[in-house]
């Protein structure tokens, strides 16, 4: 099951269902990102298989309490510069939604780096690509 955090289009979870995903939930606070996403997933048939949910991610993730089944990759991608990584993933870990060895990729600004001294997640892979770092994590409990 594949979680989509700050999904804008959609087409970060769309791509991980057209390659064979049980099933995706998008969460993103844009109502007009809402929109697009469920506009995006009918157009390509996946409405059985997917979930859009309109939720401030960085307060929380109650809003995947009780999804399952759990999570075992979440695709995240947050406004660049803005400090909002450290808070995602505690939220992550909180809401007991992640399988133990989950994937987490994040696409984030290298001006904004992830700490990797972390007994929850671990620093798997890290890849830059001008300005911009993509990271590869993996839950740790």
């Amino acid at each position: 099951m594949v979680l989509d955090l700050f999904a804008g289009t959609g087409a970060l979870g769309i791509e991980a269902l057209s390659r064979g995903a049980d099933g995706a939930v998008f969460i993103d606070n844009d109502q007009h990102a809402n929109f697009m996403i469920r506009k995006n997933i009918h157009s390509c048939g996946l409405d059985k298989k997917a979930k859009v949910i309109k939720w401030d991610i960085v307060r929380n993730l109650n809003c995947i309490l009780t999804i399952e089944p759990k999570f075992d990759l979440v695709l995240i991608d947050p406004p660049y510069n803005k400090k909002k990584i450290k808070m995602i993933l505690l939220n992550l870990h909180q809401s007991s939604s992640l399988i133990k060895g989950a994937d987490i990729i994040i696409e984030h600004s290298v001006s904004e780096p992830i700490s990797e001294k972390s007994s929850i997640f671990k620093m798997i892979d890290q890849r830059r690509y001008g300005k911009t770092l993509v990271s590869f994590l993996n839950y740790m409990i």
